[in-house]
């Protein structure tokens, strides 16, 4: 399914935002959007692949900036805004999208559990405190936390991935009650299934593809589909923006009614009537 949006240009002119994981994905969604609406991006990535989207965008004339690194590592953490007020002399907006993917349940190891912690909800919160100077320098500033449904509900043999998610979102509460006083915005959001390199890899390793796959996982949904990754975006440059300037410490679900919905699904009533 194609989706596109519609820019508010200038929205964010002379602004700086970071996004971590923004080579692909919702992330790199995110990149677009923040660039479509005037500001600045550095966004970071673990492979190189993210030189070939930092190519891409300039070739539209964005102003972006890749970093390449392993969010596991303290020292990278601080680069990310070192470099960004290196290169822009700000920091206005945090964007923490990069989490591993590890899903693991009784079969998870120590090296797995550190993994999933140390990228995800550690790594989130290195990011935030490497922010909080240059954004109060600045007079404020907003966080998004890229969390998931998976902070809400029990799947199958996803003990890291979920428990991580779970820490991500009582973490920001914390987050946004300690720096409402500096006047800085800490919020999640929560996406379902998005179809991003990651489901598309999971669907093609089942068998099928997207033709397949779509309509099965679509109908976690009621909206009986998945999003496209700048169906995420929107919500988080929401956030980011001084629309959303008296939300803080909240959780928006970006997820096609699919927590709202509960156990008994879409329902052949609702299928039929969704279709008059």
């Amino acid at each position: 399914m194609a989706f596109e949006r519609k820019p508010i240009i200038d929205r964010f002119k002379d602004k700086v935002a970071i996004v971590t994981g923004g080579s692909s994905g919702i992330g790199r969604a995110i990149v677009e959007e923040l660039c479509k609406e005037g500001a600045s991006v550095a966004f970071t990535g673990i492979s190189d692949a993210g030189l070939t989207t930092e190519r891409e965008m300039k070739e539209q004339g964005w102003d972006v900036f890749f970093l390449q690194g392993d969010m596991i590592l303290e020292q990278f953490c601080k680069d990310i805004v070192a470099k960004t007020i290196q290169r822009w002399g700000k920091v206005n907006y945090l964007v923490n999208n990069a989490f591993s993917f590890i899903a693991k349940g009784i079969d998870a190891t120590t090296e797995d559990w550190q993994r999933s912690y140390f990228v995800g909800p550690v790594g989130y919160a290195r990011m935030v405190q490497n922010c909080i100077e240059p954004m109060q320098k600045e007079g404020g500033g907003a966080i998004v936390n890229m969390s998931s449904i998976s902070a809400h509900i029990a799947q199958v043999n996803r003990w890291t991935y979920n428990a991580s998610k779970g820490a991500v979102n009582q973490m920001t509460k914390c987050q946004a009650l300690d720096l409402a006083k500096l006047n800085i915005r800490v919020n999640t959001l929560d996406p379902g299934w998005v179809w991003t390199r990651e489901v598309d890899k999971a669907a093609r390793l089942d068998g099928g593809g997207r033709k397949k796959w779509e309509p099965f996982w679509g109908a976690y949904h009621m909206l009986r589909r998945t999003a496209e990754p700048v169906e995420c975006a929107g919500p988080t440059l929401f956030l980011l923006s001084d629309d959303a300037s008296f939300i803080t410490g909240s959780e928006i679900a970006c997820d096609g009614g699919y927590c709202a919905m509960g156990p008994e699904g879409i329902g052949e009533t609702t299928v039929n009537a969704g279709s008059i």
